[in-house]
């Protein structure tokens, strides 16, 4: 393997930052936010550093506009570059003073700006999107490259900084940010919130909730915050936080952060859960009732470590972030539950998500599912998949079982963990430190492909063995389902379905809807008469119940397949369901009409990534050269 990799950092092509000449150590943000003008308007103050003589500092900006920039108190000159792919925004050059050019000094750079009322990062809702539909509200997803678009930043994963912020928003309304509150103070007018976050973090992590929130206390550490109508909902639904979090620590070391807050958003936010530090994200549709689907928590707990202490330094290693993060949530789910279940949600994520990914949102061959990918001109939201997910964690998996089992493996994982915590690293440092590590067990190491792991396209080289014993009464109530005829299907009962885990029920709908030929209708209709389908309050299940109903071309699923595509705008659910409507003559055209109808109301990247998918033109708004 070729060595040229270890010592030169790769630039991550998704930014144009000259993070190899200045780094930034820390920002502080000023920002007024203005819901009558959809705009974050104030000032970041970024301390930098030069790392080697330099002319000029280099950041990323998307659709700023910026009214001044001033270096230790000097106005100083500016240039913005559009990059001719829109979603990298623009390279922002400001031209550093002679005084200033030399090795080791420290910049004050002050950049005052206004956001634009597109800015990719930020959603504005109107108080009629909300739950209590009360005020307005805001919130930012920042990951992959959408930090840019509300503070001028080296918008790399490979550089991190400490911040600190102080935001003014309307009084009545709460501010929250992926750091620890400073406190407030304010008139009948306005209040000015202040945040301060001491771990230097990568840009992709900077925060921002407003809304009318209120707070539920789960443990010293851990609350959760929702709008009225949801928070007491969403506090019962995530009772189990702190032990979750307890779990974690015992497999990945002491949380550092402080606080394990989490917020519940809208419905349009359109991921699953965001790791923002000291302030999870969570969509609502984690709220089944019956605390089913609390996996995402361990997830967003575990990326505490993997990603937000250890990151990967460009997206390009996203699995770095995600494998990792996949492996120690399902340690966390084994710890709480059981390792049968560990086994279980393994082997889940291997047929339910990557074989899916692989075969059908991509192809076998298709570039975006190597695990290490190339992203010269690639926005990453549109290589966005569950592959560094899956294979990711396939990889660590299968290592954990050649090298030696769990006990061995979780403690290589806190040697990783303490080696590489507050830097940003790639793929072949992660191999170096996995080779020393176990030089003891070089051999069997040597026998692991990792080229083809790590440069292969399509399912990887090996399958890791995945314990059957969950998998088993899946299996056996498939069976009952796929023997029975119009005469039988009435023998079965619901009690083998009630006594499954949720996972459990999930998989034996997957499993129905990989079986060929697709199910008959009379069937689909037993099943939602005994199951009540329909009617489940499980997003994870309405998913692949709806599924499996669209394959089978049941057209009576159609008023509630679009339902679900309206009711939220999570990527997971809400792709997979428009692809299957839109290859489906009869339900094409009510797909775009219910689409081309919400997408106003929608999140911008869920905007954009279903138009791909319906092969509509969708722009969010217009480059000005």
């Amino acid at each position: 393997m070729c060595q040229h990799h270890h010592n030169r950092p790769k630039r991550d092509p998704c930014s144009a930052a000259n993070n190899n000449e200045i780094t930034v150590e820390h920002t502080a943000i000023k920002w007024t936010v203005s819901f009558q003008l959809k705009m974050i308007i104030g000032q970041a103050t970024l301390r930098c550093r030069c790392l080697t003589d330099a002319t000029k500092l280099v950041l990323d900006v998307r659709d700023l506009s910026i009214r001044s920039v001033s270096i230790n108190g000097t106005d100083c000159d500016f240039r913005i570059a559009p990059n001719v792919y829109t979603f990298f925004g623009s390279k922002m050059s400001v031209y550093l003073p002679p005084q200033f050019q030399k090795a080791g000094t420290i910049l004050q750079v002050t950049v005052s700006y206004g956001t634009s009322p597109e800015a990719t990062a930020l959603q504005w809702m109107k108080k009629e999107q909300t739950a209590d539909k009360k005020m307005p509200y805001l919130f930012s997803q920042c990951q992959a490259i959408h930090a840019r678009s509300i503070v001028p930043c080296m918008d790399t994963p490979s550089v991190k900084s400490t911040y600190e912020a102080e935001v003014t928003v309307p009084t009545g309304m709460t501010c929250l940010m992926s750091a620890i509150g400073q406190g407030s103070k304010g008139d009948d007018e306005t209040t000015t919130f202040f945040y301060k976050q001491p771990v230097a973090i990568p840009s992709y992590l900077i925060a921002i909730v407003v809304g009318c929130l209120e707070k539920r206390d789960i443990s010293d550490r851990c609350a959760v915050w929702a709008e009225p109508s949801v928070v007491d909902k969403a506090h019962w639904e995530f009772a189990e936080t702190e032990d979750i979090l307890a779990s974690a620590e015992e497999i990945a070391g002491k949380y550092i952060w402080g606080r394990y807050d989490m917020v519940c958003l809208p419905p349009s936010f359109p991921f699953g859960g965001m790791e923002n530090p000291c302030l999870t994200f969570l969509t609502p549709t984690l709220i089944a009732g019956d605390r089913s689907l609390v996996s995402v928590i361990a997830h967003e707990i575990a990326h505490s470590w993997s990603g937000n202490l250890v990151t990967n330094s460009s997206w390009e290693h996203f699995w770095l972030n995600e494998g990792f993060t996949m492996f120690i949530e399902r340690k966390i789910c084994g710890r709480l539950v059981s390792e049968d279940y560990r086994q279980f949600m393994a082997f889940n994520g291997w047929t339910n998500s990557l074989i899916p990914a692989v075969y059908e949102q991509f192809t076998p061959t298709h570039q975006f599912t190597k695990l290490i990918q190339d992203h010269t001109n690639v926005d990453p939201d549109v290589a966005f998949s569950c592959v560094p997910y899956e294979k990711g964690s396939a990889l660590l998996f299968y290592l954990e079982q050649k090298l030696g089992g769990s006990e061995v493996f979780e403690a290589y994982l806190k040697d990783y963990l303490k080696t590489f915590a507050h830097q940003a690293i790639d793929s072949w440092q992660w191999k170096d430190h996995l080779y020393k590590y176990f030089a003891d067990q070089k051999e069997v190491l040597d026998s692991i492909n990792f080229d083809i792991w790590f440069n292969g396209v399509g399912m990887p080289p090996e399958k890791p063995n995945y314990g059957q014993s969950m998998v088993e009464a899946c299996e056996v109530l498939l069976k009952k389902w796929l023997d029975a005829d119009e005469s039988t299907v009435g023998d079965i009962t619901g009690d083998d379905y009630y006594a499954m885990q949720p996972l459990q029920q999930i998989e034996l709908l997957s499993q129905l809807w990989q079986h060929n030929p697709p199910i008959e209708h009379w069937k689909l209709d037993a099943l939602n008469k005994l199951y009540k389908l329909n009617e489940s309050q499980n997003s994870e299940l309405l998913l692949n119940w709806l599924r499996l109903c669209i394959k089978s071309k049941w057209e009576a699923c159609i008023p509630k397949a679009l339902d679900f595509v309206n009711s939220q705008g999570r990527l997971k659910f809400c792709r997979p369901i428009y692809r299957d409507l839109a290859q489906w003559p009869v339900a094409n055209k009510k797909a775009r009409d219910v689409y081309l109808k919400g997408r106003s109301q929608m999140h911008p990247i869920t905007a954009e990534m279903i138009a791909k998918d319906l092969h509509i033109r969708h722009s969010t708004h217009t480059v000005c050269f």
